[in-house]
């Protein structure tokens, strides 16, 4: 279970990402969909990780769907 200091650390963008990651985007489709370069959306996909001690783009699917960031 992740402690709450950690999820106040998501930023709204972040939150964003995690929700296309959720809906299967690409990081490329994500990137199209935000106006972003596809780079950028590695990053945000790699802080998200770094900041929730996760190893997979599954477990950020899952998380967003369980926090509601997907109904967003």
């Amino acid at each position: 279970m992740l402690d709450s200091d950690r999820i106040r650390k998501v930023t709204s963008t972040e939150r964003r990402v995690a929700a296309l990651v959720a809906c299967g985007y690409t990081n490329r489709e994500i990137a199209e969909a935000l106006g972003n370069s596809p780079h950028t959306i590695r990053r945000h996909v790699s802080n998200l990780m770094m900041k929730l001690d996760l190893t997979r783009r599954a477990q950020i699917a899952v998380l967003a769907d369980r926090r509601g960031w997907t109904d967003q």
